[in-house]
C-alpha cells in the first residue's frame, strides 16, 4: 500500500488522527464531477458515475488507528474485445491499520528479522508520518482493487480467421521435427 500521506488522490481527505475521540469518528467521502473525472483518468476508465466511501476511524492499541468501511462506485470501462462501453459496479470492504512511524507496533520485534504473517489474519499495520492519514487515498486504493482488469461483455466473442482447408496447422522447425517423429513411430 502506498504512503497515504504522499499519495495525491483526486478524492484526498486528510484526517488528523492524533486527537481521535475514544469511540472514533465516521467519515463520508462522495466525489464530485471533477473528482470522478480525475479518478476515471487515473484508472483508465471511460467514466466514474459515482464514488462513495463511508469509513469508521477508531483508535487502535494506544497510538494506532483502525479504519474500516466500504467504498462503492459505478464505473464505465471499455470491453477488451469490442471496446464498447461496459458498466460495472464496485463494492469493496475496507480494513486497514495505521501506526505512527516511531511506534513500537510498527517495528518487528523478532531478533531473527523474520515476520510471521497469517494468511487469514489481519494485515500488518502501515506506518504514517505526522498526525494525518489520507482516507481518500485509502478509499481509492480499495476502489482500484475492485476494477476488473479485463472487462468483457458477456456477448463478446473473438472472430478468428478460419484455417484454409488442406493447410497444416503448424509450421517451423519444431513442427517439422514432430512430424518426422510421428512418421517414424
Amino acid at each position: 500500500m502506498a504512503d497515504p500521506l504522499r499519495t495525491q488522490s483526486p478524492v484526498s481527505y486528510p484526517l488528523q488522527v492524533n486527537r481521535l475521540p475514544q469511540k472514533g469518528t465516521t467519515v463520508t467521502i462522495e466525489a464530485d464531477a471533477a473528482q470522478r473525472a480525475a479518478l476515471a483518468h487515473a484508472h483508465d476508465l471511460l467514466s466514474v458515475q459515482r464514488f462513495y466511501a463511508e469509513l469508521g476511524v477508531r483508535p487502535w492499541k494506544g497510538d494506532g488507528v483502525r479504519v474500516t468501511g466500504r467504498v462503492e462506485a459505478d464505473i464505465t470501462q471499455a470491453c477488451v474485445v469490442t471496446l464498447e462501453p461496459l458498466i460495472a459496479r464496485i463494492d469493496e470492504e475496507i480494513a486497514a491499520l495505521f501506526v505512527p512511524d516511531g511506534s513500537r507496533l510498527a517495528r518487528a520485534d523478532h531478533e531473527s528479522g523474520e515476520i510471521l504473517v497469517e494468511a487469514e489474519g489481519e494485515d500488518l499495520p502501515e506506518a504514517f508520518t505526522g498526525d494525518r492519514i489520507d482516507l481518500g487515498a485509502l478509499a481509492e486504493e480499495f476502489f482500484a482493487l475492485g476494477i476488473d482488469p479485463y472487462p468483457r461483455k458477456s456477448t463478446a466473442t473473438l472472430d478468428l480467421p478460419a484455417e484454409e482447408e488442406g493447410k497444416e496447422e503448424g509450421s517451423g522447425p519444431l513442427h517439422e521435427g514432430l512430424k518426422k517423429l510421428r512418421e517414424k513411430g
